[in-house]
């Protein structure tokens, strides 16, 4: 008994180390071990924290106490605990953050502007019947068309649909959702499922598209299919109850890379093969946690070498020095411009896998040339993936992203 409570400690304290040491990105494979400790102590905290308590009574009814390893495991466990209710206080107010991001972006009364019926469906508060299931996603008042061809290139180039029950005569406006995975692996059916439910309960249709994956194919391959799914709802949407004149673009990581992308090279036929003339702009975008530099500009990455060859071997099939265009082409600092639609980035401070600085530094770049909105923001203490299952901050972030999209919508109806 003992040595289990030695070994829930030791977990605990790397749990934590994830949360309040600094970050750093090493080249190497410790973003992922980090990464894999840092959901159970930020999003599940609330989870996490009474089990340990029910393990530590179990473990000292069986005698766990009969020894020094025991007591020392002990203390170091209720020392923890205090970490643990600090990161649960950060994700119930994490709504605070959101909402000061938005008036900061679109004004004290962005809220007046989105229309009675809109505004009737926007969720008054988060509670605990929210997310005390986190993995429970499925709703009886939203209906889910599974594995529709958007192109003849496979089963990687299906998608899913989710839209309400009662669809009105004009159709439901549109949020394309694009899956992360690091380029290389990933599915529809995966991600995004909290902010795909809710919005589509809401009036909206979600669409979410697979897409071929490296080291298969190289980029922009990736991009090409999701501007082959955007053509499909601008071609067969309405086929499906969509109103495809109103298309938002949201995805995580990769996702959320590929997410700014579409924002930012709307139709470039050279991007869009197959589909050339095909509107392929997007009224709204909403990256999380997205990668939006290949060349390190922030200086977030101290050393390249891995993350570089990982890219050049499997993402882009070639080196910076082979093809500087290609890798200019995949970084979205590089393809900001005045006439991007409306931003609503959405990032943690403790990500361990795409920098933090990367996403600031987009931000700042958005700013200084767009003429639209851009609304960014960064929860204290989340980590990579944060809104994969429900929890309070992912709650939060949901409720966010659908009064910024109302807004957008009313404002360009």
């Amino acid at each position: 008994m003992d040595t289990l409570l030695a070994v829930l400690a030791l977990c605990n304290v790397l749990a934590l180390l994830t949360v309040f040491a600094p970050r750093s990105f090493p080249d190497n494979t410790l973003p992922w071990f980090v990464f894999g400790f840092a959901l159970l102590t930020t999003e599940l905290a609330w989870f996490w924290l009474p089990l340990q308590a029910v393990i530590v009574l179990f473990c000292v009814a069986g005698g766990a106490l009969d020894s020094t390893l025991g007591w020392i495991a002990l203390i170091v466990l209720l020392l923890s605990w205090p970490g643990l209710l600090h990161n649960l206080r950060l994700g119930l107010r994490s709504g605070s953050t959101v909402e000061e991001a938005l008036t900061e972006a679109l004004g004290a009364g962005y809220r007046s502007r989105i229309p009675a019926t809109a505004a009737a469906r926007l969720r008054g508060a988060v509670g605990f019947r929210d997310w005390c299931r986190p993995f429970r996603m499925a709703r009886p008042d939203v209906e889910v068309i599974r594995n529709i061809a958007y192109a003849n290139g496979g089963i990687r180039q299906r998608l899913d649909i989710y839209r309400p029950q009662v669809i009105p005569p004009q159709g439901c406006p549109v949020v394309l959702q694009i899956h992360g995975g690091g380029w290389i692996i990933g599915n529809k059916e995966e991600q995004a499922l909290p902010l795909m439910y809710q919005l589509a309960a809401s009036g909206w249709i979600c669409v979410a598209a697979n897409y071929r994956l490296s080291p298969s194919v190289g980029f922009p391959t990736h991009l090409h299919d999701c501007k082959a799914a955007l053509a499909w709802i601008r071609t067969h949407g309405r086929e499906y109850g969509m109103d495809p004149s109103f298309v938002a673009v949201t995805g995580g990581s990769a996702g959320g890379h590929l997410c700014a992308l579409m924002g930012l090279t709307a139709n470039r036929d050279e991007l869009q093969p197959g589909h050339e003339g095909v509107d392929t702009s997007v009224q709204a975008c909403v990256p999380f946690y997205g990668v939006y530099d290949m060349l390190n500009r922030s200086g977030a990455r101290p050393e390249t070498r891995n993350f570089f060859a990982f890219l050049g071997d499997r993402v882009l099939h070639a080196s910076p020095e082979e093809d500087r265009e290609r890798w200019e082409l995949a970084s979205p600092v590089s393809q900001v411009h005045a006439d991007a639609p409306p931003f609503m980035v959405l990032h943690g401070s403790c990500d361990s896998l795409a920098p933090v600085a990367d996403a600031r530094l987009f931000v700042q770049r958005l700013r200084e040339v767009a003429r639209e909105p851009v609304a960014y923001v960064e929860f204290t203490g989340a980590e990579h993936a944060f809104e994969i299952m429900h929890s309070p901050r992912a709650e939060h972030a949901v409720d966010g992203v659908q009064r910024f999209i109302e807004w957008v919508r009313a404002t360009r109806a």
